[in-house]
């Protein structure tokens, strides 16, 4: 980590908007280099436009391509797309308004030409195709998320309002990168004219009453701090404030494309994420003027809890407050309802789901396969992580079908009101009673050979029997919960397990680790985990 991590960033750190913006209409890709072509991974497709990697070629052939998906899939209804403060998002914006205007698609912007986080967006989609049109409608969101000044990023939602899965964005990412290799032929533009609005921010601050305890927060009397980290939360809290009439600050609604007021992270980049404590430095020094403090990431798909009296809460920790507190007050939701948890989740889950008596539901990493369990009900609570978790209302129906920080955040709230215990102290009972498990994530060296054998291993190729001490219970390459691959490979024993996944951007892998006797041996884990991911994938 670096020294500069968690300090103040300096103007030698911020990015030349000018300079980034003129290279996004500047710049051509050549889809023959592979870092320059489309290419969607579990948010969409990211990158820079100072790399030629997210250009105005790259986001006009993408909507065309979106634009003929949606059109061989019989989605004839309206388009609700929405952006993020990122330099890149305005341009892109436009972009993409020019090639769906020029296709006929009808388009719905935002209202008050605000910005519209993701899951307002999700929320949107939702609510026009419950209302049963006779069409279904679908969205994309201009956001790289929480990912540096820099870069850009284009989400495509399908109808069920979550991420598009793999079979959608693959022949989008495909059909945009041949559109460029033949110099956009077959690329609509037109003036961005006639367009619809959209009051995002209304109808979904309006609904939230319906999936949390607004009454209890307001007489509760708490004190709430919010910081959007200049993202596109920042009209939202202060208008969550007015409806409900509740006590809470917007800690910092400055929105800076450069982010000059952000603390750096680890690697002494600008990031926008909400459970780095680096990142969120600056906001952990006010936890004692809030009763709960929280943050959000730029288009506001996740969050961080900070309390008085634990600081900066660890995402998994917050997960399964979360799950303890939602299963044990919603009694309009399915007696069967299970637990969803991405397989690199904490164990605490499990522990924490098996006392209340529900069904685990694991799946892979990608909020996207919560998508159908959160419609239909059979899954309540759906969370991974990396601080991205969403529910359903109070009647056990679908709120979102993509992550929600700023949900997650009112929670921590009404925890609070309810129960008379920040989250973290609630966290330290459920440590007392099943265990205070250490847990880390750590980059492994890799070729692209051997990042390729990673994603393709069977759990079967894994011949060690003992894990740092204690026998191996299970090895699995698909995920219990839906029998999805999971690209990579999880290792389990009594107290420990570890999970092993190529990266999709740098020649190393990612080995998510977790023990519940400690930190040294955690430690121990992860240094036996590589040597036995090596060796099966050698």
């Amino acid at each position: 980590m670096s020294e500069r991590a968690g300090t103040r960033a300096l103007e030698s750190d911020l990015i030349d908007v000018d300079g980034l913006v003129k290279a996004y209409y500047d710049l051509k890709p050549d889809v023959t280099v592979p870092a320059q072509r489309v290419v969607f991974g579990t948010s969409g497709h990211r990158g820079s436009s100072l790399n030629t990697a997210f250009n105005e070629d790259h986001i006009s052939a993408t909507t065309q391509a979106i634009v003929e998906y949606r059109a061989g899939q019989g989605i004839t209804g309206p388009l609700f797309i929405g952006t993020d403060p990122h330099a890149l998002s305005g341009p892109a914006y436009t972009t993409a308004l020019e090639v769906l205007v020029a296709n006929g698609v009808r388009v719905l912007v935002d209202e008050f030409d605000d910005y519209v986080p993701t899951p307002s967006l999700s929320h949107a989609i939702l609510a026009y195709n419950r209302a049963e049109h006779g069409d279904l409608a679908d969205g994309i969101v201009v956001t790289p998320s929480h990912n540096p000044p820099m870069d850009g990023g284009f989400k495509y939602n399908p109808p069920h309002g979550g991420p598009a899965d793999s079979d959608a964005t693959s022949w989008i990412a495909n059909r945009a990168n041949e559109l460029i290799a033949n110099g956009l032929d077959g690329v609509l533009m037109s003036e961005p004219s006639a367009v619809e609005t959209y009051d995002f921010r209304g109808n979904y601050v309006n609904d939230l009453e319906n999936i949390i305890d607004m009454q209890a927060i307001r007489t509760s009397g708490i004190r709430i701090g919010a910081d959007p980290l200049g993202g596109a939360s920042v009209g939202y809290w202060g208008a969550i404030r007015d409806r409900y009439e509740i006590d809470l600050v917007v800690v910092n609604p400055t929105v800076d494309p450069t982010w000059r007021f952000m603390t750096l992270d680890w690697d002494e980049k600008i990031r926008m994420d909400p459970s780095s404590a680096s990142v969120m430095a600056s906001v952990v020094a006010h936890k004692d003027e809030y009763d709960i403090l929280t943050g959000n990431d730029a288009d506001a798909d996740r969050h961080g809890i900070v309390t008085p009296d634990g600081g900066l809460m660890n995402p998994n920790h917050f997960l399964a407050v979360a799950i303890d507190y939602l299963y044990s007050h919603r009694e309009g939701w399915k007696p069967d309802a299970a637990v969803g948890k991405t397989l690199v989740s904490s164990t605490m889950i499990d522990r924490v789901t098996g006392f209340l008596g529900r069904d685990l539901w694991e799946v892979p990493v990608g909020f996207k396969w919560f998508v159908p369990g959160l419609i239909d009900g059979s899954v309540g609570f759906g969370g991974e992580e990396s601080a991205g978790a969403s529910f359903v209302r109070f009647d056990g129906t679908v709120w979102t079908t993509d992550k929600d920080g700023i949900l997650l955040a009112l929670l921590a709230s009404e925890i609070l009101a309810v129960t008379g215990k920040t989250p973290s102290q609630r966290y330290a009972e459920l440590a007392e009673h099943f265990g205070a498990p250490s847990y880390a994530r750590v980059d492994a060296a890799a070729t692209p050979a051997q990042k390729a054998a990673l994603a393709k291993l069977d759990g079967s190729m894994i011949t060690a029997t003992k894990l740092a001490g204690e026998k191996i219970t299970e090895a699995f390459s698909v995920a219990p919960g839906n029998g999805a691959a999971i690209g990579g490979v999880k290792v389990t024993t009594e107290n420990a397990w570890f999970a092993a996944r190529p990266s999709g951007t740098e020649d190393v892998y990612k080995i998510y680790a977790e023990s519940f006797l400690g930190d040294e041996h955690l430690a121990q884990v992860q240094l036996e985990a590589k040597a036995i991911v090596d060796a099966a994938i050698a």
